[in-house]
């Protein structure tokens, strides 16, 4: 035979000669052996055993013993003669080519993410470690809340983890490794096909997204719409919350359509109350009311359950020195006098008894 004439030394010099040794920052191709809570093991044939930490195989990926990888090399000989590989390194690499790809094209991709902090959420895409802002999430994922609750904010965004979401790459850098998304701006083309659908005087059906001081936001079919809180009732509303809660359906009619918003309203699909209760007031007559609020113009009186009226400092007397809060007692009931009614505006003016009905 050919090689009778080998010594065993030219044989190890063979064998070795045929094992190329890993060297670090080396992308190489192995066989995943087993999975582990915190390590993957790879085959790498004659380069021996890989091990990839839990953290460095990608939050994105979900692996299978059997499966072919790419592994960038970290270190090429642990303390066991293991190789220490890293697959987020290797992908990373080859997915910062697909990102710029997509950012070019503008094409919407899919991504899941796997945590979130008060400014948004965090993205890994092809690898890549990117990050999704607060302002450029969808009006259906928006955290509107009151007072701008950083804990709420934050326990909205957490329950947008593992949701898989439709985005567009806003912004790739690869030199600065930054990498940010857009679900806004995935959802603007099917908005605006959505806008030219509705109307004014359309009654839509929605979702309450959020509830704060100033009204109701509500997500209808993808397109964010605000209650005001001056259109949730026809009656005096303190709080929107007494009214709607965060996920409870809303139905209401749009009034104004504006860029990329609807301005709704929830009391204009029924009738208005005080209409069909001021005809029974007349110019002149006395009627009994409670007081509501007292402010420095005024006090405000309740004279039936849907209308309410003001006294005018004016109508207390002359001069600066008349404070309402010393004629007057929240809660107390007392007789006035109807001076004026204005039904287009909604304005009925009372005075005290013996005051004169105004001149028309």
């Amino acid at each position: 035979m050919a090689n009778a004439a080998l010594t065993m030394d030219d044989l190890l010099a063979l064998e070795d000669a045929s094992v190329k040794q890993a060297t670090q920052g080396e992308v190489i191709e192995g066989t995943v052996l087993s999975v582990r809570k915190h390590e993957i093991l790879i085959d790498l044939g004659p380069q021996g055993i890989g091990l990839v930490p839990r953290r460095e195989v990608g939050f994105s990926r979900s692996l299978n013993e059997g499966d072919t990888v790419a592994a960038s090399v970290v270190d090429t000989e642990l303390e066991n003669g293991q190789v220490l590989l890293s697959l987020r390194k290797a992908a990373k690499d080859k997915g910062w080519d697909e990102v710029v790809a997509k950012m070019e094209a503008g094409d919407i991709i899919e991504v899941t993410p796997y945590d979130a902090n008060r400014g948004g959420l965090l993205v890994e895409y092809e690898g890549v470690r990117g990050f999704l802002p607060v302002s450029q999430l969808s009006a259906e994922h928006y955290p509107r809340v009151g007072s701008n609750d950083k804990d709420e904010i934050l326990q909205r965004l957490n329950g947008l983890k593992e949701k898989v979401l439709k985005v567009t790459i806003l912004d790739a850098d690869r030199k600065a490794n930054k990498l940010i998304f857009s679900e806004k701006e995935a959802v603007k083309e099917g908005l605006a096909e959505r806008f030219e659908k509705l109307a004014v005087g359309d009654t839509v059906n929605g979702v309450a997204t959020g509830v704060v001081d100033y009204g109701i936001f509500v997500n209808v079919e993808g397109i964010e719409g605000l209650v005001h809180i001056s259109e949730i009732s026809w009656e005096r509303v303190n709080n929107p919350a007494d009214y709607v809660k965060v996920g409870q359906p809303i139905e209401a009619k749009i009034i104004a359509i504006d860029k990329d918003r609807l301005s709704l309203s929830m009391k204009q699909l029924s009738e208005d109350p005080w209409l069909g209760e001021v005809d029974q007031f007349k110019v002149g007559e006395e009627v009994e009311g409670t007081v509501t609020r007292i402010t420095p113009f005024g006090a405000f009186v309740q004279i039936s359950p849907a209308v309410e009226a003001l006294v005018h400092v004016s109508e207390l007397g002359s001069g600066d020195s008349v404070d309402p809060e010393k004629v007057f007692t929240l809660n107390e009931r007392k007789p006035f006098v109807v001076l004026d009614i204005e039904k287009d505006n909604r304005k009925i003016s009372l005075g005290l008894p013996g005051s004169k009905p105004k001149n028309k």
